[in-house]
């Protein structure tokens, strides 16, 4: 039995991988600032939750009061803005989250980590591209696909991994914020919104969270050993 730990674990892509790796009996525990949507999670799964923020040393050191074999740094959180209409303030709060909270996060997993030990970041195809309307979330992003490359290889001969995965837009809360904001920037319905957020996917739909989950655990798997710094894209084709 693997000890996993997911940040960010309340809802979305997080919620996905939490239930995934507990269906398989896994000890598993989710972290993220509010306890509720926590425990909406958890329901009546074998599922431990801990209040944590990832943007805080000391609260992140705290989760790490034991060690690890999985590790996913899930949570993050972007702002649609063009350069000239993003503040410091939106800048700052977008990298605290999803690149410092990456970077505390897998630091404190690292020191306790044995061999077989698996880092994986939930990034983003905005880690492989820009976007007029997120230059923070994507520079956030690149900056997460750097971290997990530099730490591959400080750990390539520790017999741990450390990748990311590049999901496409999912149906998550993100993605719906995306279609209403496009529903009222242009006075469209929710299909016609929708077939904008998606027009970047060859198959033309959104990501299932359940996909991003089945990726994270075959990266987790023994089949993945040697699967190091790597960046894979769960996007249906998008480049």
């Amino acid at each position: 039995m693997r000890r996993v730990l997911i940040t960010g674990g309340g809802s979305g892509i997080g919620r996905a991988i939490a239930h995934r790796f507990a269906d398989l009996g896994d000890a598993v525990t989710i972290c993220g600032r509010r306890m509720e949507p926590l425990e909406e999670t958890r329901g009546d799964r074998n599922i431990t939750c801990r209040s944590a923020d990832v943007t805080d040393d000391a609260s992140v050191q705290a989760l790490f009061d034991k060690p690890y074999d999985v590790v996913i740094a899930n949570a993050g959180a972007g702002e649609a803005a063009r350069l000239t209409d993003t503040t410091l303030e939106m800048w700052d709060r977008t990298l605290a989250v999803t690149l410092t909270g990456v970077f505390l996060t897998f630091r404190e997993a690292r020191r306790g980590m044995q061999p077989g030990g698996r880092l994986i970041a939930i990034a983003s195809t905005a880690s492989l591209q820009g976007g007029p309307m997120i230059p923070a979330y994507a520079a956030a992003k690149h900056g997460v696909l750097g971290l997990v490359r530099s730490i591959a290889l400080d750990v390539a001969k520790k017999g741990i991994t450390c990748n990311a995965i590049c999901p496409g837009f999912t149906d998550t809360d993100m993605a719906e914020t995306a279609i209403t904001g496009l529903m009222e920037r242009y006075d469209t319905d929710r299909d016609q919104a929708t077939a904008m957020v998606v027009s970047g996917n060859p198959m033309g739909r959104l990501i299932a969270p359940e996909e991003v989950a089945a990726t994270a655990l075959f990266l987790s798997s023994k089949g993945a050993a040697s699967i190091n710094g790597h960046a894979l894209s769960v996007s249906g084709g998008e480049v």
